[in-house]
């Protein structure tokens, strides 16, 4: 198995990916979770700003890999399973879904997003760094999509949402879990219980690709982990990343 990560916890950072990425540019090897109580400037996909409330989770996961670039993305659907293993520890799982690409769901509401970057490490191989926000105790208002935290879903059992401490331990064990699953078993079995997990999959389906916006049935997910979309014409459109809607939640659409 592979080199299990150490924990670091910081009071106040710009960012866990940013920090993450000076961290791999300077050098650095080993594995290592970066999370922080509070960010000054944490960032969402397509540089959106996330709000970054006290008491909630924000942790980047730095390490390496000799993958190449395609079968590396593959790590976004590692942690969304990671993700919704936490939020099941103190949530009931049924309420608990995965919305493609990897955003983690409690009851249709937002509850953790995922941002995966990385780049060209000097010492060969890519550096990954796997942002994970994940709403513990407090959901931001005025977001495109609802938001929600775990605080609002707590299972019978369960007394509070967890502390930072608390969630990031739960999460980097299930993200060990995956991860060798993943290193020793292939992609598939990844595919497979994100598949079991996902919701919207055959759905009205609308992806926001940078300039175009195309719209369709979500016909499953291809063997890359690519979205398949077939559109009106009755021709199939892969999906690889973008802002997708489905639904109810396309926008303009009624609920």
């Amino acid at each position: 198995m592979a080199q299990a990560p150490s924990i670091l916890i910081l009071e106040d950072v710009d960012s866990t990916n940013a920090e993450a990425r000076r961290r791999a540019e300077a050098g650095q090897t080993e594995p290592l979770w970066i999370v922080a109580r509070r960010q000054g400037e944490g960032r969402g996909r397509r540089g959106r700003e996330w709000v970054s409330e006290t008491g909630n989770l924000y942790a980047t996961l730095l390490t390496t890999t000799r993958k190449a670039p395609a079968e590396a993305a593959q790590i976004t659907f590692v942690a969304a399973l990671a993700v919704a293993d936490l939020i099941c520890s103190f949530v009931p799982a049924p309420l608990v879904t995965i919305k493609w690409p990897n955003d983690v769901m409690i009851e249709a509401d937002k509850a953790a997003g995922i941002l995966v970057e990385s780049g060209a490490h000097e010492m060969g191989g890519l550096w990954l760094a796997v942002g994970i926000g994940v709403n513990l105790a407090h959901a931001p208002s005025g977001t495109e999509r609802p938001a929600t935290a775990i605080g609002g879903h707590l299972k019978g059992e369960v007394r509070a949402a967890p502390t930072v401490a608390e969630a990031i331990e739960v999460l980097a064990h299930h993200f060990a879990i995956w991860m060798d699953r993943w290193d020793t078993l292939g992609f598939q079995p990844i595919l497979d219980a994100w598949v079991a997990r996902s919701r919207g999959l055959d759905q009205g389906c609308t992806a926001r690709l940078g300039h175009e916006t195309v719209s369709g049935i979500a016909d499953g997910v291809a063997a890359d982990g690519s979205l398949r979309l077939k559109l009106a014409d009755g021709s199939m459109r892969l999906i690889s990343a973008g802002d997708v809607f489905f639904g109810s939640d396309i926008p303009g659409k009624a609920a």
